[in-house]
């Protein structure tokens, strides 16, 4: 499945895009260079709850300044990836989105909102799923369709969360994906992958993946089937080992899957500061196997405490020790090595949906899905008017207006984004724009690209592919809080 990046709307416009991605078997894929590809993300919901207000035209993607702060400090600790939670599709995203595609990141976004009608209920979901709902959903798909760095929609977030919403939420959700599914390859240029993000509770994790990854009988086309399978895991906690965590058993129980699966959330808190040692183990033999990546939870902080970096007031950002922490992780990990894997060989097999999948009892067995809404189908065949339109704009400055404090109250200075070159992505410890001299602060090589020195002093990728698997690094520092150089 080839979720192609080309953008016809940008006409002859010259924009570098992050390289178009493959679905083979239960790996993406980089087309340009063969190689499987790992997320390595971070949850993007500035603000919390309140940055997603409509009424006021805000959410997580609609001010280009802040978004630059962001990105220039998501790419010093080697983000390739965002997930967004809650997004207003009415808005203007076209400045955002161009920054963290420049920055080397894709986008993984959810199609729901926590306002009311704006998401499937996990009681009664049927008096939820309804031509409003859906006609929102879709608007988000058309918002975001044009940007390159669109990876995946999430048709679902933790709707099945026990075993008594086990009872009657799947088949929803897995509605929910096939008219999303439909509504793309009827009304986008390119495929993008539409999958759901679980909870990671045991007793309806398993019957969960099998539900949403298994294949109808008598359909060669199964558009209800999700193209990828992702969870929210807290079980890694403090320094936890890989059998303690229960990864080893998450890994066990999913081996066979027939579809990406990776953490859309991760990063317990129950021991604070945080010290992310999972990290080791998730980009490691153990699990890249099974594993593609996954998504720490969370950028900003919150009353929740699972913060990287304080917002004040006025925007201005001061990090965490935890920011520090996982970057150090990260640098710990020789990314070009882990992103420079061959993708396997063998195919997978699709399950065909049966009872027999299912193991709980009471975890829905059904798969007659509900049809499609009244007044709906027009729209999934032709498209929802008048439809939001995105498209990749080019960036004058890529400096940072805010002000940046380190965890030892030292000014960040000289802060900016690095535009990629074209068919590149971000990668923990080889691309960086900060530095709290003016001076380089990194080299080395980024998505399987090599690199130049730009006029700036810094370390630019140029879209040049490389066999090279592991380079020389120096990871800032002053502003890492003393790490030890590679």
């Amino acid at each position: 499945m080839l979720f192609n990046t080309a953008l016809l709307a940008l006409g002859a416009t010259a924009v570098a895009a992050v390289p178009s991605l493959e679905i083979k078997g239960s790996q993406f894929v980089n087309p340009k260079t063969g190689k499987v590809f790992q997320i390595a993300g971070v949850a993007y919901q500035p603000g919390g709850s309140a940055g997603f207000d409509p009424s006021h035209g805000r959410d997580p993607l609609s001010d280009g300044k802040v978004c630059m702060r962001d990105a220039a400090l998501m790419q010093s600790l080697g983000f390739n990836t965002i997930r967004v939670y809650n997004l207003d599709p009415d808005l203007n995203h076209d400045e955002c989105a161009s920054i963290f595609n420049a920055a080397g990141m894709y986008m993984l976004l959810d199609v729901n909102s926590p306002l009311v009608g704006d998401s499937l209920t996990n009681v009664n979901p049927w008096e939820s799923y309804y031509m409003e709902y859906l006609n929102r959903t879709f608007a988000v798909v058309e918002a975001f369709k044009n940007y390159p760095n669109t990876l995946a929609f999430f048709s679902g977030n933790e709707v099945i969360y026990t075993e008594e919403n086990a009872e009657t939420v799947p088949p929803y959700v897995r509605a929910v994906t096939r008219d999303l599914k439909n509504y793309i390859k009827n009304n986008s240029a390119r495929t993008i992958p539409v999958g759901y993000s679980a909870a990671d509770v045991r007793e309806v994790l398993e019957d969960s993946w099998n539900y949403f990854q298994c294949h109808i009988d008598g359909e060669t086309n199964d558009m209800s089937r999700a193209d990828l399978f992702a969870l929210n895991s807290y079980s890694w906690c403090g320094d936890a080992t890989f059998k303690s965590s229960t990864y080893e058993d998450l890994v066990t129980m999913l081996k066979s899957t027939s579809v990406p699966v990776f953490f859309s959330e991760f990063g317990c808190n129950e021991v604070t500061p945080r010290i992310f040692t999972e990290i080791e183990a998730m980009y490691s033999d153990k699990m890249t196997g099974t594993f593609s990546g996954g998504v720490v939870y969370e950028y900003t902080q919150e009353p929740n405490n699972y913060g990287l970096v304080n917002i004040s007031s006025n925007n201005d950002i001061q990090l965490r020790t935890d920011f520090h922490t996982l970057q150090k992780q990260y640098a710990a990990v020789n990314f070009q090595q882990v992103q420079g894997v061959a993708p396997a060989t063998t195919s997978v097999t699709i399950p065909k949906c049966s009872k027999d999948l299912i193991k709980q009892a009471k975890f829905n067995k059904n798969f007659t899905l509900p049809a499609v809404p009244p007044k709906t189908q027009p729209l999934i065949n032709n498209g929802i008017k008048p439809a939001p339109v995105g498209k990749l704009i080019d960036i004058s400055n890529w400096d940072v207006t805010y002000k940046v404090i380190d965890v030892n109250g030292n000014a960040v200075n000289n802060l900016k984004v690095i535009p990629m070159k074209d068919d590149a992505y971000n990668m923990p410890g080889s691309n960086s724009a900060v530095s709290t001299d003016g001076a380089a602060s990194t080299n080395g090589t980024s998505g399987g690209s090599s690199s130049e020195q730009n006029a700036a002093g810094r370390l630019a990728p140029m879209g040049v592919a490389s066999s090279a698997i592991a380079v020389p690094m120096v990871i800032m520092a002053a502003f890492m809080a003393g790490a030890q150089l590679i």
